[in-house]
């Protein structure tokens, strides 16, 4: 069965504009950074003329001082993380009694798909396979109107009963949030989940996540289950980018749960309590990484997201070019989520409380700053081992060498440490040795950081959604990897 909804359909989820990433600065940002711009360029000039004032030397060396400082308080934190999160007490598979059919709650499964073709097939059978009874489910298949490859592959396959094809209208943002609002406007269920094209959950995920949402406290508001990769054998990339994926699912996400922090959603396999994700306003549908926003809402409005002990596998991105559009588009929606929740900072830090606010900026603000900063770190290393101390000497005061000499010596140490932790973690003791290489992984993630400020600055690219091709390595290829 295939649906219409409306341009404006009624049902649809309101988000209150001060959470909405369709401005990139409020009022209140723009004047802040021309005031920040003015001063500042009126201290240096003033510095540069007289010697009364801090010159363009001090300034240089304050800015190195307080990057260094965030490079120091961002590994450590992360290294916290990591070393908390095995001892985590996460919501586990048994922690609520299994349900008979007919008492388990109506589920809606939402899969947004835009010119998946190739993994159509394999995604219909996928979900078919779940072990939920037919009569307890709506699959709803949210397709572009205009998506004439998907609708025409859709035209091939016999969907089971409980599929229904939904065309979602033009008008908004073609983006993955704003297919995700159209599904909420039709969805029956009192618990939803959103699953990508290439994604092979575990048969039983929808009756565990069911169980264990029924045990929990209602402020409990969604269940994330972990991601791993079924191809991480591929090539370089994939075991870089496996690695860091058990980095973050299995260890740094668990930490998060542990001291009860704001937890980034990670796009799929959030399991939701429908009324409250429309309390909530649903997704925001100009910010590219949806996810992660919401899992911000969520924590200030004093609910909480948790980690759910099931395993959903996804293909990792084997082609540079891909990947590269795939974390231009996550690290350009972490720079427009951090914009959007600092619009106003005191309101944050009330919602959030201090320890959270603190963990709101380790994640989402200073993450990101320290990968658009780190080319220039590693030219002034660079400059050193060829020249010797004398070119940059003047830009470090004695302690911020010595801090910033063990932040780079420790800190990619430590960052090796937990890559190589999340190997044996998630069973990939085969990659260990290739995460000696992983400095270069970083530096691509630079680049894809310079072409995600490039695009977040141009209006006609600040929501443009880069599609990731999936079905690139074929199911031959495929390696279950269970978590440790």
């Amino acid at each position: 069965m295939t649906t219409d909804l409306p341009p404006h359909d009624v049902g649809r989820p309101v988000l209150p504009e001060r959470f909405s990433a369709r401005r990139l600065l409020s009022h209140g940002q723009q004047v802040a950074l021309v005031a920040a711009s003015v001063v500042l360029a009126g201290a240096v000039v003033a510095g540069a003329v007289t010697t009364a004032a801090p010159g363009p030397l001090w300034w240089a060396q304050a800015s190195v001082a307080a990057v260094t400082t965030v490079y120091v308080a961002l590994i450590s934190f992360r290294c916290l993380l990591v070393v908390a999160g095995p001892g985590a007490r996460i919501i586990r598979a048994g922690d609520g009694d299994p349900a008979a059919d007919h008492d388990l709650p109506p589920y809606t499964v939402l899969l947004p798909v835009h010119r998946e073709e190739v993994v159509l097939p394999a995604l219909v059978e996928t979900i078919h396979r779940l072990d939920y009874p037919d009569q307890r489910l709506q699959v709803l298949l949210l397709v572009e109107q205009d998506d004439d490859v998907t609708r025409a592959a859709l035209d091939h396959l016999d969907l089971p009963p409980a599929f229904e094809v939904v065309l979602v209208p033009e008008g908004g943002p073609r983006t993955k949030p704003h297919a995700c609002n159209a599904g909420l406007a039709r969805a029956t269920g009192e618990l939803c989940v959103i699953y990508d094209a290439e994604d092979r959950p575990e048969a039983d995920q929808l009756r565990k996540a069911a169980a264990a949402l029924r045990a929990q406290p209602d402020r409990v508001v969604c269940l994330q289950a972990e991601l791993a990769y079924w191809n991480p054998w591929t090539n370089w990339l994939t075991r870089n980018f496996a690695a860091e994926y058990a980095v973050n699912f299995a260890l740094a996400l668990r930490g998060l749960d542990r001291f009860r922090l704001p937890i980034p959603l990670g796009g799929t396999s959030n399991h939701f309590r429908v009324d409250a994700l429309r309390a909530l306003g649903g997704w925001d549908p100009h910010n590219v990484t949806e996810d992660a926003d919401l899992g911000v809402r969520i924590a200030r409005r004093g609910w909480e997201v948790r980690i759910f002990d099931s395993v959903t596998y996804e293909e990792a991105n084997s082609e540079l070019g891909n990947w590269v559009r795939q974390r231009s588009r996550w690290i350009k929606g972490y720079l427009q989520t951090w914009l959007v929740h600092m619009r106003h900072p005191w309101r944050l830090l009330r919602d959030l409380g201090p320890r959270g606010f603190l963990a709101f900026q380790l994640t989402f603000g200073f993450t990101t700053l320290t990968t658009l900063v780190n080319p220039l770190f590693w030219s002034l290393t660079c400059l050193y081992l060829v020249t010797g101390p004398d070119p940059i000497q003047p830009l470090f005061s004695p302690a911020v060498l010595y801090a910033g000499t063990a932040a780079m010596l420790g800190g990619n140490l430590a960052m090796l440490y937990q890559f190589m932790a999340g190997c044996m973690q998630r069973g990939l003791q085969r990659a260990v040795p290739t995460m000696l290489t992983v400095p270069l992984y970083w530096a691509l993630m630079s680049a894809a950081a310079y072409k995600a400020l490039v695009q977040l600055l141009r209006p006609g690219k600040r929501h443009h959604w880069e599609l990731t091709r999936h079905g690139l390595v074929g199911d031959h290829e495929e390696r279950h990897v269970l978590p440790g």
